[in-house]
């Protein structure tokens, strides 16, 4: 699968898709976001089956993968990217998953344009919540990364203290939700992800016990789940 570049929100954007441009009638396309460290190559499993039935794009965040790497690195500006892309592919309304990191900007992008949202999938995602006790910074180890470091400390401070207003503006989330859990073993607070479906308006929860890389250890199981909810 060839890797597409566009300009968006200022940057270089990286992405990959599958399917065809002829999609059936109604049927939204889907934007995959992967979690920290990885890039779109990540979603491979999943995405294909997947644009059976739709149009299917998987991007590498800003700092990851072949994306750019400005040195500026929020959970904001990972979502303005995201809204951007949009923008300039043409697309009005999209089904977005996100996992993890991504689900983070997933779920940002829907409280600031639900208009933009079909379906939203949130695969493990942390919920806004101060750490506590606080992540000890991050020690980079001796290797070439498929990321920049900065991305690193700098959405590891969000993720201790994120913004008060992403958990105020969790309701604004209006369209239907589908968060993944990767159960006990998990390094995402699972209670977190409930209480986070409990604020959501219209939200399912499933346990897929496989810890917090759950379409890639588990990825029939994840794919099942996540094609019944758009499909329904």
């Amino acid at each position: 699968m060839d890797t597409q570049t566009v300009r968006a929100n200022g940057i270089r954007l990286a992405y990959r898709a599958w399917g065809s441009d002829d999609a059936p009638p109604g049927a939204a396309p889907a934007v995959l976001l992967h979690c920290r460290g990885a890039d779109s190559t990540d979603w491979d499993w999943i995405a294909s089956p997947l644009s059976a039935a739709r149009r299917v794009y998987a991007l590498d965040l800003r700092g990851h993968g072949r994306s750019d790497w400005p040195g500026t690195y929020t959970y904001e500006s990972m979502r303005d990217d995201v809204l951007a892309f949009l923008t300039v592919l043409g697309i009005e309304r999209v089904d977005l998953v996100g996992h993890s990191l991504g689900g983070a900007a997933a779920y940002l992008l829907a409280q600031q344009h639900p208009e933009r949202v079909r379906r939203l999938v949130l695969e493990d995602v942390p919920a806004p919540f101060p750490l506590n006790p606080p992540r000890p910074p991050a020690e980079r180890r001796d290797a070439d990364l498929p990321f920049d470091w900065a991305m690193v400390l700098q959405t590891d401070e969000q993720r201790n203290t994120p913004d008060p207003v992403w958990w105020e503006h969790m309701g604004r989330i209006t369209m239907p939700t589908l968060l993944v859990g990767g159960g006990p073993t998990s390094l995402i607070p699972q209670d977190h992800i409930a209480v986070l479906a409990d604020r959501l308006p219209d939200t399912r929860l499933v346990t897929i016990d496989a810890g917090h890389l759950v379409h890639e250890t588990r990825p029939k199981e994840f794919l099942a789940a996540v094609e019944a909810f758009l499909g329904d």
